[in-house]
């Protein structure tokens, strides 16, 4: 898109008030007519960020000391399973991209101020399996390697690069999190996929970089509350909240967003639509078929049960964020148990449709499709797998310690 057309698109965006889905639902036109050349991009448009960037996106949970204006993380969650009704691969983007804000809230003050201080608008990707071990050098951590899966690394101009860090004395390795700009790191384009296509979730290669150690962030810090950065927004539910009743919940919206957008396009095109083939018969109306309507009402219920169960655990997670008790391992176990079963749910709605579609169904245009294999790439993704979060649910349950991140 021209520069002329992203000013454009910014004059119609400025007047957009109220909620943050509110606002989001001015863009989702331009959101869906862009969905296929997304995917074809293998990349979140320029013009998408920029817009969402006008309408406060990346500020909705982002410390107000640095130009945030910080509302309930719930209330981005809600936000993004409109978006990624739009386009699935732009939801989960834009969504990260947002939470990683929340995120870089966790850090020291001093890598905020690395960030923001030098860019208020910056914004950060992530490649989150720690599988390689980061080197102690003097002040800090050199590393090198290969990070891959990192969504959005166009769009941002810093990495949240996870690695394992060497161990003091007797202490066992950590997993950590560790801030790298992106001048300090080369793209590999790897992402060639059916799912998500358009996220652009591609390869980090930094060679030789050091990373201070106050841009580095422990996972055991990050997955129970009590981070640096807590102490920083002391009293502020939304910033003592563990990492893992977040992050995944935009994750798992993407997924739920997609399936909403499926059956808003399923339920207009099979409306209006007739039977054409010799077997089932011609010109009946598939809107009167009982199989189709059953179809349609499983994927309602299903969107509606899996937002409910996002909102409502993310909100429980932050109100007991508020209440300053530490969380325990069924608190974070539940949280995790909500996000991946919406998301199994969401897989049911998006399975029910495109089981139906026909053949117009297979074209790559049509959005139940891609939808489809939208929120089935979601379904891999290990912190959303209902196989693997819900093993360790049930781990917990019966008196065996759970085997998994929560």
């Amino acid at each position: 898109m021209t520069l002329g057309a992203i000013e454009a698109m910014r004059e119609d965006v400025a007047v957009i008030g109220g909620s943050l889905k509110d606002r989001v639902a001015q863009l989702v036109p331009l959101i869906r007519q862009r969905a296929l050349e997304t995917e074809r991009m293998r990349r979140v448009p320029a013009a998408n960020i920029a817009a969402l960037r006008e309408i406060g996106y990346f500020d909705a949970v982002k410390p107000a000391a640095y130009g945030g204006s910080p509302r309930p993380f719930a209330e981005l969650v809600d936000a993004n399973i409109e978006l990624s009704a739009a386009c699935a691969s732009t939801g989960w983007v834009a969504g990260l991209l947002s939470a990683h804000q929340w995120l870089l809230a966790m850090f020291p003050k001093q890598a905020q101020e690395d960030v923001w201080g030098e860019n208020p608008d910056a914004l950060l990707c992530g490649s989150y399996a720690p599988i390689s071990m980061a080197e102690r050098v003097e002040g800090g951590y050199r590393l090198n390697g290969r990070w891959s899966f990192a969504s959005g690394c166009d769009n941002a101009q810093w990495s949240l690069c996870a690695a394992i860090l060497p161990p003091y004395g007797e202490e066992k390795p950590v997993p950590a999190f560790l801030l790298v700009p992106a001048h300090e790191y080369t793209i590999d384009d790897t992402w060639n996929v059916v799912g998500l296509a358009g996220t652009g979730s591609k390869t980090l290669v930094p060679d030789n970089v050091v990373v201070p150690e106050h841009r580095v962030l422990a996972f055991p810090q990050a997955t129970s509350g009590r981070t640096p950065g807590a102490k920083v927004y002391p009293g502020q539910a939304l910033f003592n909240m563990p990492l893992l009743t977040g992050i995944p919940s935009c994750l798992a919206s993407a997924a739920v967003g997609a399936a909403k957008g499926a059956l808003e396009s399923y339920a207009a095109s099979i409306s209006t639509r007739v039977t054409r083939g010799a077997v089932a018969g011609g010109n009946n109306r598939m809107a009167e078929f009982p199989t189709i309507q059953l179809r349609v009402a499983e994927a309602a219920a299903s969107v509606d049960a899996a937002r409910e169960i996002l909102l409502r655990d993310v909100t429980n997670a932050e109100a007991l964020a508020g209440s300053g008790n530490a969380f325990t391992v069924e608190d974070r176990l539940v949280s995790r148990r909500g996000q991946a079963f919406a998301v199994s749910l969401a897989l049911r709605a998006v399975e029910a449709l495109n089981a139906s579609t026909g053949g117009t169904g297979l074209g790559l245009e049509n959005p139940v499709q891609r939808a489809w294999r939208d929120a089935n790439a979601v379904g891999r993704h290990i912190s959303m797998n209902w196989d693997a979060v819900g093993t360790m649910v049930g781990q917990h349950m019966l008196g065996l310690e759970p085997k998994g991140q929560y």
